[in-house]
């Protein structure tokens, strides 16, 4: 099976030991993003803004892997607030459409920068 790196500026450069995702086949895996802007790679703020950010990111990374966010089959959608669970299924229906992928929701202690929101997801294409 051909294995690829996906990568694209328009998402925040991987900020640590790991691609913005990986193509295997026809799967692609798309790391966590968080609410970085990836002109600035700085962190926006709120949460909301956070999390359209973080679903832009995933959007970008989608897109040059050469597919859409409709091709997602599984989200992982991490939260250090519980509470703004109902505000994530909100943002995440200007993105997804029925039928809706797969999805987990977890809450967390903390994420990374001092996100409030971090999601990835699961790709297939074709």
């Amino acid at each position: 099976m051909s294995r690829s790196i996906v990568s694209t500026p328009n998402a925040p450069a991987a900020i640590g030991t790991y691609s913005q995702a990986v193509k295997a086949g026809s799967t692609v895996y798309i790391s966590g993003q968080i609410g970085l802007d990836p002109a600035s790679m700085q962190m926006v703020e709120g949460f909301e803004a956070q999390t359209v950010r973080v679903f832009e990111n995933l959007k970008a990374v989608a897109e040059a892997a050469g597919g859409s966010l409709a091709d997602a089959v599984k989200l992982t959608i991490f939260l250090t607030d519980l509470s703004n669970f109902a505000k994530v299924n909100e943002v995440m229906s200007r993105y997804f459409a029925e039928p809706y992928p797969a999805r987990a929701a977890v809450g967390v202690k903390e994420l990374p920068r001092g996100a409030v929101v971090e999601a990835d997801a699961i790709l297939v294409l074709g």
